[in-house]
């Protein structure tokens, strides 16, 4: 820029003063500021330099940094908030883990008591159906032996009627019964 600005001053040609622009000058001249005005100029900007240097950047510099102190707080802020939600996140799988874990239990649990159950069922309906089967064989039983007897005894009478006829006199009847039972279980003791 210094140069650009050499090269501009060093290509411009003096205009002299003359009467017919009235004294004023012209080219170069134009650009440059009068000596008692630059000096005025400079140590003006110094006093505003040194003011602004002095009061206003202090002031900006505390400004500044307690915007980085603000930025810094809400950064670390933010971070212990991503560490505590991680944590959180982290206990929240936990407990979704111990929660499938537990229900996994649960029905682990039910299924063992449901198959105790069931198997419970089965020994009570196969002990129930053993005892309705003893019962029924029991009643099959006396009622052979209620048959049998009721048979021998028809047979018995029968016997008796016919050896009345046979014989023509009548025997006692309760020597009969014997002759007849014995009769019949000679009888069956030969089947």
């Amino acid at each position: 820029m210094y140069q650009a600005w050499n090269l501009i001053l060093a290509t411009a040609e003096p205009t002299p003063i003359s009467a017919e622009t009235g004294g004023e000058s012209g080219g170069i001249d134009l650009l440059l500021p009068a000596p008692e005005e630059l000096i005025a100029g400079i140590i003006a900007f110094a006093i505003i330099f040194l003011v602004v240097w002095k009061f206003a950047l202090p002031a900006f510099k505390k400004t500044l940094e307690g915007r980085q102190d603000a930025i810094k707080g809400e950064l670390a802020a933010a971070e212990q908030a991503k560490q505590e939600a991680a944590s959180l996140l982290d206990d929240y799988r936990a407990q979704v883990a111990g929660a499938k874990d537990e229900a996994a239990q649960i029905v682990a649990a039910a299924r063992e008591a449901g198959d105790a159950v069931k198997a419970d069922i089965v020994t009570r309906a196969e002990a129930e159906a053993q005892a309705i089967k003893a019962r029924a064989n029991e009643e099959v039983a006396a009622d052979r032996a209620r048959v049998a007897d009721e048979l021998k005894r028809q047979v018995a009478d029968l016997s008796i009627n016919v050896a009345e006829r046979v014989v023509g006199s009548s025997i006692d009847a309760d020597q009969q019964r014997v002759l007849v039972d014995r009769y019949i279980d000679e009888l069956g003791g030969v089947q």
